[in-house]
């Protein structure tokens, strides 16, 4: 069944690009930054892992399709707005290629930034670089594993020339991972609930087995040969308790990484939720500090602009280079 149409001009409106039949496009805050002489800011993956903001595209193949409704989320959803669609349902027959998710991504994305060609705060030299991305984050929206040629999607974008391909899940397709035919540069998960109870109060499945499926999923991380995260999206008041219950999966999950980081509130985040429901970084930087003490990750980087931290046993995250 084809993405609603109310859905559709609801993420048009949100300036995503769309790419074919079911993927988009979205220009990363971060990457626009990075175009602006005025501003030269950057993601913190750029400050974590040297993935350079100016040079990154951030896409789905899945838009609209999610296998939860997480009340943080700053995306729309089909709940959000009275619809009536099977948003866990992806049939393969109605899945474009590889090759044309990454042609018509490519397009979108060029779509995105021509506009700032003749911006005067813009150096033409820098525009041609983020015209030609070598960085891809398949997330932006939805449950990217759902796509059933998420294997063969990261592997075109490698045979495209991208230097680095990294995955972000929910963790609710377990069967997926355990079965992909090419691994991502860095695989992450977002774990956003310490317990059940939480987790269906808070990320609101739409399958059954939700959170059995999670727990699955962190069970396989240490089969990984590339460096795996375990993100932690905190919201105040909701799910920042029980540290540790974090732990005791952290430590079962044994990732690379583990991102404790706040939800921003933006999007539909404030239609669910009050804006003081957005932790500051000092909320983050203290949550991670008991984590720390439980786990033995240590703290070794945080981004105050994006709220985050980052915790590893590593004395220093991998850098992938920034072309």
């Amino acid at each position: 069944m084809p993405i609603p149409e109310e859905l559709l001009r609801t993420f048009k409106r949100q300036g995503y690009q769309l790419a074919g039949r079911h993927s988009a496009v979205k220009t990363c805050h971060w990457t626009r930054q990075s175009l602006l002489t005025s501003e030269r800011r950057v993601c913190y993956k750029q400050k974590f892992y040297g993935i350079r903001s100016l040079r990154c595209m951030q896409m789905t193949p899945t838009l609209g399709r999610c296998t939860q409704n997480c009340l943080f989320c700053w995306r729309a959803g089909a709940l959000d707005l009275g619809l009536a669609w099977n948003q866990a349902l992806f049939p393969s027959e109605e899945a474009d290629e590889p090759e044309v998710v990454v042609e018509e991504c490519l397009k979108a994305h060029w779509r995105a930034l021509i506009g700032f060609k003749g911006n005067p705060k813009v150096e033409l030299e820098l525009l041609n670089l983020a015209l030609n991305p070598v960085h891809v984050a398949i997330s932006l929206e939805g449950e990217v594993t759902l796509y059933p040629m998420i294997g063969e999607l990261i592997e075109e974008f490698f045979r495209r020339g991208f230097k680095t391909v990294f995955l972000v899940t929910n963790g609710t397709l377990p069967e997926v991972l355990e079965n992909l035919s090419r691994e991502p540069t860095q695989l992450y998960v977002s774990l956003c609930a310490p317990d059940e109870e939480t987790y269906v109060r808070v990320c609101r499945p739409v399958i059954k087995d939700g959170w059995e499926r999670v727990n699955r999923t962190l069970e396989l991380l240490e089969s990984f040969s590339c460096p795996t995260v375990v993100r932690h999206t905190l919201v105040r008041g909701l799910n920042m308790r029980n540290v540790e219950g974090y732990a005791k999966l952290d430590l079962k999950a044994n990732p690379t990484y583990i991102e404790p980081k706040a939800a921003m509130a933006v999007g539909f985040f404030l239609k669910r939720l009050p804006r003081e429901d957005m932790p500051t970084h000092e909320d983050v930087v203290e949550f991670s500090k008991k984590l720390s003490e439980l786990t033995g990750y240590a703290i070794i980087d945080e981004s105050r602009d994006s709220r985050v931290t980052l915790l590893s046993r590593l004395e220093k995250p991998i850098k992938w280079g920034m072309p």
